[in-house]
């Protein structure tokens, strides 16, 4: 256990997947972390593999950042508390046509990818740029370059993510803190899962899957350093860069034709 002078880091979506990643490397920087997930029992294994495994001090907030003034509560809940690095990591999709898709689930994609997300972005960036410290970091995807058939809201929230990090890394330039946004391809995390279980397919077989911690470490690097983009492996790389080498409509009839493949 780790006095309270250490560094304090908040991660969303922090059970599994990229955000307990994040959370480990956090804590081997000797962060204190505040871990917010909606899946207690999971959260809690977190917790317990963190606290055992590091000497920080490890707390957790069981909330569904899904729901309306979800930003507002977590700030609430952790008034008091300096936090010096805030990953806004939680996200989850839904695939199949949209005409078809539950509209419940994708308003809480909305509110969980973009409501919750800007407005955590603002409590806490208001602080860090008044102390002239801090660094955030935004989760989007490769899937923010581009338009997604069968996954429209999931690829729309995205662009979102990408575009809103962007804009305000380059309104606190000089302030002392930084906005990275982390723009990931297809990864071994719990994600692949949920989309399969909400859209009733199958979980993506795609060889190229890439390993959660490899991809993690790619992106929580850029965040120290204070890049603005982050985009890891060399095949997303291309991905990204569909809308220059194609027109838009070639682009988005390949992105559609990826989104059957690997979901075969």
């Amino acid at each position: 256990m780790t006095d309270a002078n250490h560094k304090t880091a908040l991660v969303t979506g922090a059970a599994s997947g990229f955000g307990f990643e994040f959370s480990k490397l956090l804590a081997s920087d000797s962060y204190n972390l505040i871990l917010v997930d909606y899946n207690e029992p999971e959260l809690d294994k977190a917790k317990e593999l963190l606290s055992n495994n590091y000497p920080v001090m490890v707390e957790s907030i069981v909330f569904d950042l899904s729901l309306p003034q979800a930003a507002a509560c977590i700030y609430e809940k952790t008034k008091g508390k300096q936090v010096d690095v805030l990953i806004n990591n939680a996200g989850f999709g839904l695939f199949g046509y949209f005409n078809q898709t539950d509209w419940q689930t994708e308003e809480a994609m909305i509110n969980l990818q973009v409501t919750t997300l800007t407005h955590l972005t603002k409590l806490f960036l208001t602080n860090m740029v008044a102390r002239h410290s801090g660094r955030i970091m935004n989760v989007s995807s490769v899937a923010a370059f581009q338009p997604g058939p069968l996954m429209a809201i999931y690829y729309a929230t995205k662009s979102y993510i990408l575009s809103f990090s962007q804009a305000i890394a380059n309104e606190i330039k000089g302030t002392g803190v930084t906005v990275t946004v982390f723009c990931p391809g297809q990864t071994k995390t719990r994600f692949q899962e949920n989309v399969a279980l909400k859209s009733h397919s199958e979980i993506s077989k795609s060889h190229w899957i890439a390993d959660a911690a490899k991809v993690a470490a790619i992106g929580y690097q850029a965040m120290k350093t204070g890049k603005t983009l982050s985009v890891p492996r060399f095949g997303n790389k291309l991905i990204v860069q569909l809308n220059r080498l194609l027109p838009r409509k070639t682009a988005i009839s390949f992105v559609r034709i990826l989104q059957e493949s690997i979901r075969k």
